[in-house]
């Protein structure tokens, strides 16, 4: 494990750029249909640990099923860099593969089952 640290992140064109603080205990993948689709590997931080620098303006919201997890996408490069959780919505899941120098080698990935949710 890693100990807790400052990671930046940001979509691929830089409109969109945060800060997790972590030691990422693990990563997770998903299978609802969202996560499936966006093949994103993720890190869940609690909301104090996510900080928005620049890019709200640039973000676009989406929802889907229950509407409770809220989908942040840049609106100007379109890539997925967070979202906020459904189940834990005091957390954030992050997109690893939009952290800066960050090589996801060695973290255990856990699969979360999120099709068959209610």
């Amino acid at each position: 494990m890693r100990g807790l640290a400052t990671y930046r992140g940001q979509c691929h064109c830089g409109a969109v750029y945060f800060e997790i603080q972590t030691d990422f205990p693990e990563l997770t993948t998903c299978d609802c249909s969202i996560c499936a689709k966006k093949n994103a590997l993720m890190v869940k931080v609690h909301e104090q640990q996510f900080q928005l620098i620049r890019g709200q303006d640039s973000l676009t919201e989406y929802q889907f099923h229950t509407k409770t997890a809220k989908h942040y996408f840049c609106k100007v490069c379109g890539i997925y860099p967070f979202h906020r959780k459904r189940v834990t919505p005091d957390y954030f899941g992050i997109n690893v593969f939009c952290l800066e120098d960050f090589d996801p080698t060695g973290i255990p990935v856990r699969r979360t089952v999120g099709k068959d949710m209610p």
